[in-house]
C-alpha cells in the first residue's frame, strides 16, 4: 500500500507535467503565427517566431525527462505530441516560408522536404538507443532562415533543398545537440548562441549581412555537421582501422 502511495505522482508533478506538454503544443501556435507573417511577407517576423519554435523545441525534452512526464501522464504521449509540432514548425512552415518569399522557384521544391520528412518523421529507429538521429533530421527551419538571410539565389537554394531532402534518407547518424553525450555542452551553447545571433540578424538583415553576421553564425551549423560526421563515422573509416 505504501509502495502503491509513492508511486503515486503529486498534484504539483502532475500539473508540471501538463505545463510541460502545453509548452510542446504551444510550439505549433508560434508556427502558425509564423505562417501569418510568412502570408503577409514579413521575412523577419516569420523567422523570429521559427526561432522561438526552435527554441521551445530545444528545452521541453528536457524539462519532460526533468518532470517524468511518461509517468505522471500516461494518457498522453509526449513523444507523439513533439513529433506532430516537429513536423509542422521543421517541415511545413519552412517550406512555404521558402516558396512564399520566392527563394524557391516552384512549389514542387517546397513539396521535396515536406515529403521528405513526412518519411523522416515516421521512421521507427528515427532517433538511435545511443541518442543520435539516423538521417539527416529535418532542420528545415535552421535551412530557410539561413537561405534568407544570406539572399541566396532560386537555383542555389534549390539545389541546397535538394540535397538535403535526399539525406534525409541516408541512414548517417547525426548528433543530437540536447543528447549526444559527446560534447554535449559545447553543442548546446553552440545552439543557444546560433539562436540569439541570427534573432539579432533577422531583426536587422541588412545590418547582419553588411557585418558579415550571418557567415560568422553558419560557425555553428558547420560544426554540426563535422561533428555528426565525425560521431556517426559516416563513411566508416573507423571500422577499417580496427
Amino acid at each position: 500500500m505504501n509502495g502503491a502511495a509513492q508511486s503515486t505522482p503529486s498534484a504539483t508533478r502532475v500539473l508540471l507535467a501538463w505545463c510541460v506538454h502545453a509548452l510542446t503544443a504551444s510550439g505549433a501556435v508560434f508556427g502558425a503565427l509564423a505562417l501569418i507573417e510568412v502570408a503577409s511577407g514579413n521575412a523577419s517576423g516569420a523567422a523570429l517566431l521559427m526561432l522561438v519554435t526552435l527554441a521551445i523545441d530545444s528545452v521541453d525534452g528536457t524539462l519532460a525527462r526533468a518532470v517524468d512526464v511518461a509517468r505522471t501522464v500516461p494518457q498522453i504521449d509526449g513523444r507523439r505530441l513533439d513529433d506532430v509540432v516537429d513536423y509542422f514548425n521543421y517541415a511545413i512552415v519552412p517550406a512555404l516560408f521558402l516558396l512564399q518569399l520566392g527563394i524557391l522557384p516552384h512549389w514542387s521544391l517546397a513539396a521535396a522536404p515536406i515529403l521528405a520528412s513526412g518519411y523522416g518523421f515516421a521512421q521507427r529507429e528515427a532517433k538511435t538507443d545511443d541518442h543520435f538521429f539516423l538521417g539527416w533530421p529535418s532542420y528545415w527551419n535552421v535551412v530557410a532562415i539561413d537561405l534568407w538571410l544570406m539572399e541566396t539565389s532560386p537555383a542555389t537554394a534549390s539545389a541546397i533543398v535538394l540535397v538535403f531532402s535526399v539525406l534525409v534518407f541516408v541512414p548517417w547518424r547525426y548528433v543530437y545537440p540536447s543528447r549526444t553525450p559527446v560534447l554535449r555542452r559545447l553543442s548546446i551553447v553552440g545552439a543557444v548562441a546560433w539562436i540569439l545571433v541570427t534573432a539579432w540578424a533577422a531583426t536587422d538583415p541588412d545590418r547582419a549581412r553588411e557585418l558579415h553576421v550571418v557567415e560568422i553564425s553558419l560557425v555553428y551549423p558547420a560544426y554540426y555537421m563535422t561533428l555528426s560526421a565525425w560521431l556517426g563515422d559516416w563513411l566508416g573509416l573507423r571500422g577499417q582501422r580496427r
